[in-house]
């Protein structure tokens, strides 16, 4: 059974771009999947050692979000927070509907094929904009890209800290 990493007191959601106009608001690269959500926040927080700010308005454009915090009222303080990821508190994320997990959640899990063959465990996952994630799974047979869909992915139980695959034809044969 896999280590328990504590859970994260934050959930990323996005990623400060750049600054947009004069009046301190912020392009923010949107990183959640309910970005619909953005505008109903009250609080985020932003930074490595993140920082609370309260949320004057938030509205999506073409793509991105433009977030207004309470505090940054001009573009020299907006553009200290560039590159900065924007979170919000654990509790304050979209509950997960109970077939879904989040990517935290999954990296060290080991992988299993149905058959029972162990491949590794997910060292990470990758976002691909346009297309499915994918898991990197590392292990004995070295790194194993596996592609999060229904097909490939039988079940998660993280109880056990494992996740059981299906091996579609191709999938393993460049291993």
């Amino acid at each position: 059974m896999r280590r328990r990493q504590p859970e994260p007191r934050y959930l990323a959601i996005g990623r400060v771009h750049r600054p947009h106009g004069v009046r301190g608001e912020l392009r923010l690269e949107i990183l959640t999947d309910y970005p619909e959500r953005l505008a109903q926040l009250d609080v985020v927080y932003v930074g490595r050692d993140p920082r609370r700010y309260e949320v004057a308005g938030c509205r999506l454009h073409q793509g991105i979000a433009l977030l207004k915090l309470t505090g940054i009222d001009d573009r020299t303080a907006a553009d200290a927070l560039r590159g900065e990821m924007v979170f919000v508190a654990m509790e304050d994320a979209v509950p997960l509907e109970d077939h879904e997990v989040y990517e935290h959640q999954v990296e060290g899990l080991q992988v299993v094929t149905e058959d029972g063959v162990a491949l590794g465990t997910i060292a990470e996952v990758l976002s691909v904009s346009g297309a499915n994630d994918v898991f990197v799974v590392r292990g004995a047979r070295g790194e194993i890209l596996i592609p999060v869909i229904e097909d490939v992915i039988v079940s998660v139980d993280m109880g056990m800290g494992r996740l059981i695959i299906r091996v579609l034809p191709g999938l393993l044969d460049a291993v």
